[in-house]
């Protein structure tokens, strides 16, 4: 097989979906793997790094779409990348189709297989190319919506964990899973005042034994989230649908019952958003404000941490580009149940529930 790494084009993105680590062993299975030049230089891969674990360099993404028979993408492909992709091709990346109809009617009428990181999912509902960089987003949410906080920024001007006789900020994170769990680790390190709200019971047990004693737990009916809104200063939105749109939990009427400068950072923006009133930012732009609250809506925060994240995600991602590589696609997904279900497009088709019923296809 030939495997082809473009270069990332999305606005600010800096991950890169295989280290010269990946393609020393692809190329050691008999695969060629092609590069983009600096591909990996912002993850701190150099040229020289992947032609000497075996990579050959491409001068540019064109090349590689023509030769490659599997893509390997970190983010989901742009417009212009949308014309270099065949029929016969496999594209293997985070697509998140759910909030994106242009890219969906795009990858339909290429006619490419498409296998989405974020619904590759074992049996045990884990989904484990989603979760490294749910760690590093819900780690990342609460260093950014810090920064936020600022006055400068446009925030309330609150230091997050307080000081001696002053009392702290207060978090309210809107789901408990990895990425709920990740961004109440870091609040509750910075002394903060922190809820965790999911409609997991189980889950809420679980929460409750392993987090620190100022992080609490709340049943996340509209009721309770109505009522934590007036005082909270933080809002991080982390629930996850896999491959569905994510619901509302705050509604664009009830960003009146919270203080001007509060911030919503909201984490699920890539599938929609957890918030009315979200809408896509980039880092370049990353907030807005709406009715005096602060919006953070970037929908690739781990690219601003490349060197962290481009580790993360391909160690999880390369058993996977290998039995892609090894088997062929259709093998590989009839002998891994979690791979198969990471397919959603199959000769112009949807083949994932949650991707057809995002938009009635």
């Amino acid at each position: 097989m030939i495997i082809g790494v473009p270069k990332e084009v999305k606005n600010q993105e800096f991950r890169v979906a295989a280290t010269p680590a990946g393609v020393f062993e692809l190329t050691k299975r008999g695969h060629s793997v092609l590069v983009e030049k600096t591909a990996g230089a912002a993850s701190g891969f150099s040229d020289e790094a992947y032609v000497q674990a075996g990579a050959l360099l491409a001068g540019d993404s064109k090349e590689i779409f023509d030769r490659a028979d599997i893509i390997v993408k970190v983010k989901e492909p742009m417009p212009n990348e949308y014309p270099l992709i065949r029929g016969d091709q496999v594209i293997f990346t985070y697509f998140h189709f759910a909030s994106d109809l242009e890219l969906t009617k795009a990858m339909m009428a290429s006619g490419a297989v498409c296998v989405a990181y974020e619904t590759v999912q074992k049996t045990d509902r884990s989904l484990p190319l989603l979760e490294p960089m749910s760690e590093v987003a819900g780690r990342s949410s609460i260093q950014l919506g810090v920064a936020f906080l600022e006055k400068s920024s446009g925030g309330k001007g609150l230091l997050l964990g307080g000081v001696p006789g002053v009392l702290p900020g207060k978090v309210l994170v809107l789901g408990g899973g990895v990425v709920g769990l990740n961004a109440a680790k870091v609040a509750a390190g910075f002394g903060a005042d922190v809820v965790v709200s999911d409609i997991s019971i189980p889950r809420l047990r679980q929460l409750n034994t392993i987090l620190p004693p100022n992080v609490k737990t709340l049943y996340a009916s509209e009721y309770n989230i109505r009522a934590e809104l007036p005082d909270v200063d933080l809002v991080i939105g982390a629930v996850l649908i896999p491959g569905g749109k994510t619901p509302h939990l705050i509604t664009r009427d009830m960003l009146s019952l919270m203080e001007p400068g509060t911030v919503l950072v909201d984490v699920a923006i890539d599938q929609g958003g957890c918030f009315e009133s979200s809408r896509p930012t980039s880092h370049d732009a990353p907030i807005f404000a709406e009715q005096g609250i602060l919006h953070y809506c970037v929908t690739n925060i781990p690219g601003v941490f490349p060197r962290t994240s481009t580790q993360a995600l391909t160690n999880a991602t390369l058993p996977y580009l290998t039995a892609l590589a090894d088997k062929g696609w259709e093998k590989a997904c009839e002998d891994d149940a979690a791979l198969k279900a990471g397919l959603n497009m199959v000769g112009g088709k949807i083949v994932h529930p949650a991707v057809a019923e995002a938009w009635g296809l």
